[in-house]
């Protein structure tokens, strides 16, 4: 009779990239038996070839967070492989960077599905078997911005700022039944995400001098090419965040990840809206016609 498996079992979502792919590895490094959901089959099987060749218990499996069916097909075959989804890590996402008068109300569906109602649908598609079993942890990747706006982040934050009210809900829901579920805030760290958003708002930044808001896009490419550059967090300081969200017991609700996340932090718990304006509005160089 074959031995049951004592590794916890953990599925993370976006995983065979940036954040994702580094928590994968290392927490199958830390022999957590991981499954790592993603859409490209060349990127899963990249994973799988460096899992493979490294010895480590990482899996992948094909998950479209957008997707009811892709979703519901990927719980049931990790649940299927394993003894049951010990922990989810909700990170998939996506950034579009753009002014609200702008925005395509199009590619804000896809921001807020992928970001808020992706998180919700496989959130919904586990909660089953963690309530069977009586236990659980949720881990939903959020971010600085999901705690402080600023512009051109309208869409993206949007997104984060309903992730966080919805697991505040969620938290409070799932206690009776001893699931814990815990938010991760990073601040600004270097990936390829960074990439992937410049992409995805191409559509906005290509036509920059025709926009009334040109100087907001110029203002924005200043401010965030000083706050990468100054960035010291990093994937590394991401992962050692998660695997307190997974191992401490009981968690804390919220692990900022980075020294500027926890300044955003006190800094919203210390000064008023106005105050805050203020500071963003002198950052950007903006002033009233």
């Amino acid at each position: 009779m074959m031995a049951k498996d004592e590794r916890q079992t953990v599925l993370i979502t976006g995983a065979t990239d940036g954040l994702g792919r580094a928590a994968a590895a290392r927490l199958a490094e830390e022999n957590y038996r991981v499954f790592a959901a993603g859409r490209n089959a060349a990127k899963r099987d990249a994973l799988e070839k460096e899992a493979w060749e490294r010895k480590l218990p990482l899996e992948t499996v094909e998950m479209d967070v957008c997707d009811d069916e892709s979703v519901r097909r990927a719980v049931v075959e990790v649940e299927r492989r394993s003894d049951g989804i010990d922990a989810l890590v909700n990170n998939a996402g996506i950034a579009y960077v753009a002014v609200m008068e702008e925005v395509r109300l199009e590619h804000l569906r896809q921001q807020m599905e992928t970001n808020f109602f992706g998180v919700v649908r496989v959130t919904q598609a586990v909660l089953p078997g963690m309530r069977w079993r009586g236990r659980g942890r949720i881990v939903n990747v959020s971010s600085v911005a999901g705690k402080m706006s600023m512009p051109l982040f309208g869409p993206y934050s949007a997104s984060k700022f309903a992730l966080e009210g919805m697991t505040d809900a969620l938290r409070l829901e799932l206690h009776p039944f001893g699931i814990e579920v815990v938010l991760l805030e990073p601040a600004y760290i270097r990936t390829n995400m960074e990439g992937a958003a410049a992409n995805l708002s191409a559509v906005y930044t290509a036509r920059v001098e025709a926009s009334p808001y040109a100087q907001h896009y110029l203002a924005f490419r200043r401010v965030w090419k000083e706050r990468t550059r100054d960035s010291r967090a990093t994937p590394e300081d991401f992962v050692r965040e998660l695997l307190r969200a997974l191992r401490e017991s009981p968690p804390r609700p919220r692990y900022p990840v980075g020294r500027r996340a926890k300044m955003v932090n006190w800094a919203k718990r210390l000064l008023s809206d106005r105050a805050l304006d203020r500071q963003m509005l002198k950052t950007f160089g903006f002033e009233r016609r």
